[in-house]
């Protein structure tokens, strides 16, 4: 035990122990400079310092530019880049699936394919057999005339609004219609004879959402018009138009021909989509 006091007394003694620290000038030896120091004091000031040195370094990182200089440490321009391309991604991939659907769409337009829109719930087929019937009653000339006047003032205009009574729609090519528009036989179109090489016209103002060489029905040219109405023109031997282009009504954007595998000789297959939905062309545009 008193082995031990005396052990922590010299320890003590050495801590406390006095030293000085002198500078002198080397060529004349004069005293410039001197401090008393102990183990104690060197061991305080040089933890302080130490302390110091990290706080600051610390505060360097933390709140200055120069973090961006060590390695592992990101830049806030970076972080701010990240952000922004994060947001236009999240963006591009919901115009993808935007685009996807559209396609998607023009694609049934392409092919024909109604039997997505349902006609049951729409009664599409239903509403053709009523039309039937009206033209089946019998009436007097009175009805007639009338119906000649509602036809006349109404035979282009493809929307109830009243509003949208300038909207017209100009036959794409003049001839006779070889065959005509059919639901029941999924022909959502009409045919029309012309010569080869016929300029094809749009028939509205619109924009060009596909023009590309198909096997089955040749060059085929499709047009997005207002009111949310399609317009497509099959068997071509040429197109005019690219995608992409805005065309005016009249203005001509195809030649006829006998393209495509489906084809049996040269004429226009003209289709009319309303919002998605077929509709008979010649309800609207007088072919003749």
């Amino acid at each position: 035990m008193a082995e031990k006091k005396k052990k922590s007394r010299e320890f003590t003694k050495k801590l406390l122990h006095k030293y000085r620290l002198v500078i002198l000038n080397e060529d004349t030896f004069e005293e410039r400079f001197a401090i008393k120091l102990t183990r104690l004091n060197v061991f305080v000031l040089t933890s302080i310092s130490a302390i110091v040195l990290v706080f600051l370094t610390t505060l360097l990182i933390a709140f200055t530019p120069l973090r961006e200089y060590i390695p592992g440490y990101s830049s806030a321009r970076l972080k701010k880049k990240a952000t922004e391309l994060n947001y236009k991604t999240d963006s591009l991939l919901q115009e993808l699936e935007v685009n996807k659907q559209y396609y998607a769409s023009v694609k049934k337009v392409l092919t024909g394919d109604v039997s997505a829109f349902g006609f049951n719930r729409d009664s599409i087929l239903e509403a053709s057999k009523i039309d039937v019937d009206i033209n089946e009653v019998q009436t007097n000339r009175e009805d007639s005339l009338l119906r000649d006047k509602v036809e006349k003032e109404d035979k282009y205009n493809l929307f109830d609004d009243s509003d949208q009574t300038n909207f017209v729609l100009f036959p794409p090519v003049n001839g006779t219609i070889s065959q005509e528009y059919n639901i029941k036989e999924k022909h959502f179109a009409v045919d029309i004879v012309v010569a080869n090489n016929t300029p094809i016209k749009a028939t509205a103002d619109g924009t060009v959402i596909f023009a590309e060489w198909t096997v089955e029905t040749g060059y085929v040219i499709i047009l997005e018009h207002n009111q949310e109405l399609i317009s497509v023109y099959k068997h071509n031997s040429s197109i005019t138009k690219s995608q992409g282009e805005l065309v005016k009504a009249g203005e001509v954007i195809a030649m006829s021909g006998n393209g495509g595998e489906l084809s049996t000789g040269p004429h226009l297959h003209f289709e009319l989509w309303s919002k998605g939905y077929p509709v008979n062309p010649t309800n609207f545009i007088d072919f003749q």
